[in-house]
């Protein structure tokens, strides 16, 4: 089910120049937004899990998978070349559950990394806010990488419904709307993260059963459907 070929040209247009500034500005800026309230407001844990919270977890996480989850299929179908890798005898599915690995392990690196950084600059990891707040962005990566490599797959403006997704009903109305939230990968994450900390300053209004079982339902879905679209795709290509 993993193909290395596959995954080395991945990764090589993943992190691209251009594609890796972009993905990493907004760790750098999380970074330095994370330094600079540490040095003006001293240690602070309620500080702490706002900062992770609406900027790490909230912007930072959704927006990396969006560039990573559409960057890893989308432009190979906007310029035609992805005619070339399934010209190959690989499976669809292989190829689909490749560049799901190397769209989460990019998610991940470029997001949790400098979400557990961040919470240690702002207050030492106390409440064990930073490692809970990794651990959202892991459990995040996982499926937005998923429904953003499927976006990526069915539609050549991946890109703008990502961010709409991410910025506007996850931001938006998840914070406004109650019922939305049972909806939001992001509320899913932070029931997870709930365990980690003890539920003090992270909290979600989903179940932690209920966030694990739709993680899982909504990753698996997104990377079988995203296999069958690669499949149509094929054979309209043949035809």
């Amino acid at each position: 089910m993993y193909d290395p070929t596959v995954a080395r040209l991945t990764y090589r247009a993943l992190l691209g120049r251009r594609r890796a500034l972009i993905l990493g500005a907004l760790p750098l800026l999380l970074i330095v937004i994370s330094v600079a309230v540490r040095a003006l407001a001293g240690v602070d844990d309620q500080t702490a899990a706002d900062v992770l919270g609406g900027l790490a977890l909230a912007t930072m996480v959704p927006i990396i998978g969006v560039i990573a989850g559409t960057g890893a299929i989308g432009p190979e179908i906007d310029d035609g070349s992805v005619v070339y890798l399934l010209s190959k005898p690989i499976k669809r599915p292989t190829i689909i559950f490749t560049k799901l690995i190397v769209a989460i392990a990019v998610t991940m690196v470029f997001s949790a990394v400098p979400t557990l950084i961040a919470g240690f600059i702002l207050n030492g990891n106390g409440q064990q806010i930073a490692v809970a707040y990794t651990v959202a962005a892991l459990v995040a990566s996982i499926a937005y990488a998923a429904i953003f490599l499927l976006l990526g797959t069915v539609s050549r403006h991946a890109v703008v419904f990502g961010l709409v997704y991410a910025l506007v009903w996850e931001a938006l109305f998840g914070s406004l709307v109650s019922g939305a939230r049972t909806l939001s990968v992001q509320q899913w994450a932070l029931a997870v993260a709930e365990r980690v900390d003890d539920g003090t300053l992270v909290t979600s209004d989903v179940g932690l059963t209920t966030a694990t079982v739709l993680l899982v339902v909504v990753t698996v879905l997104a990377t079988w459907y995203a296999g069958q679209k690669l499949r149509a795709l094929t054979l309209a290509g043949e035809e």
